[in-house]
């Protein structure tokens, strides 16, 4: 492949980035352009075309609108870890489940990339409320990749990432597996039971009614810009049940952002 001709140019960045922008909110800001390329070239790889020019006219034919889902997933940084920051699940544990007086709990894991938060999530639940099957009780996991999402239902893991699993919560809830052919765990159905996984783009329009007991929208928001921020913390206002929490990422805040949210400690807010 000749590396002239896979050369990112700036029309080229501004209209990937405007693309990306107007379909899930993301904001490439100028400086991402290596990160953008070096993605591109991705999917030039997997349809065999040999500029970025050819995969522009190709996002503009009839197959345009499947690889741009395609585009997002590969421009979408998936990070994520079981118990990431902590502390969130500790305060869910002991400050938000005793308050809530129903049988009756929503959770929402927005953003859920490979599943590991709304899994998280479940076990805190079982661990935290007797007879939870008896309850009404169900955790929504969403996430705008369908591949993440696939990874997410089978809830198949490497060793290597279950490792921040508390040795006797990996023992109570998990099986062994293997995933790709290597030694894994694979997550129980009694934590399965508790999740519904389904495909939804933040910018576009929610079908469910809520209310939530809790909503985690974790190290998302950074990829957005300030209004995309500002809309996103009010849908998340309206969907919330009086006394509900939003979790935020430890390094996003909602300072310099308008909300009715009360600061409860960092990275988590409550709908008085």
């Amino acid at each position: 492949m000749n590396l002239m001709t896979t050369d990112l140019n700036h029309r080229q960045f501004d209209t990937i980035s405007q693309l990306i922008y107007t379909k899930c909110g993301i904001s490439l800001k100028k400086g991402k352009e290596a990160l953008v390329r070096a993605r591109l070239m991705k999917r030039l790889r997997a349809l065999k075309l040999k500029t970025i020019d050819e995969y522009m006219a190709f996002l503009d034919s009839d197959h345009g609108d499947r690889e741009i889902g395609t585009l997002i997933d590969v421009m979408t940084t998936n990070k994520t870890s079981f118990f990431r920051e902590a502390a969130h699940f500790d305060f869910l544990a002991d400050e938000v489940i005793p308050q809530i007086r129903s049988r009756r709990m929503r959770f929402w894991s927005a953003a859920c990339s490979s599943g590991e938060e709304p899994y998280t999530l479940a076990m805190v639940l079982r661990e935290s409320i007797p007879q939870i099957d008896r309850a009404d009780i169900l955790i929504l996991a969403t996430d705008i990749s369908n591949e993440m999402l696939t990874i997410a239902r089978q809830g198949a893991y490497s060793t290597e990432r279950t490792t921040d699993i508390p040795r006797a919560l990996r023992q109570k809830y998990f099986q062994r597996c293997t995933p790709s052919g290597q030694d894994g765990l694979q997550a129980s159905n009694d934590l399965k039971r508790l999740i519904r996984f389904g495909a939804l783009n933040l910018m576009s329009h929610w079908p469910m009614k809520g209310p939530f007991n809790a909503i985690f929208c974790r190290n998302v928001m950074i990829y957005f810009d300030r209004p995309t921020q500002q809309n996103l913390i009010n849908r998340f206002w309206d969907l919330l049940a009086p006394g509900g929490y939003l979790f935020v990422g430890h390094s996003e805040g909602l300072s310099g952002i308008k909300h009715r949210f009360q600061y409860t400690k960092p990275a988590v807010y409550k709908k008085k």
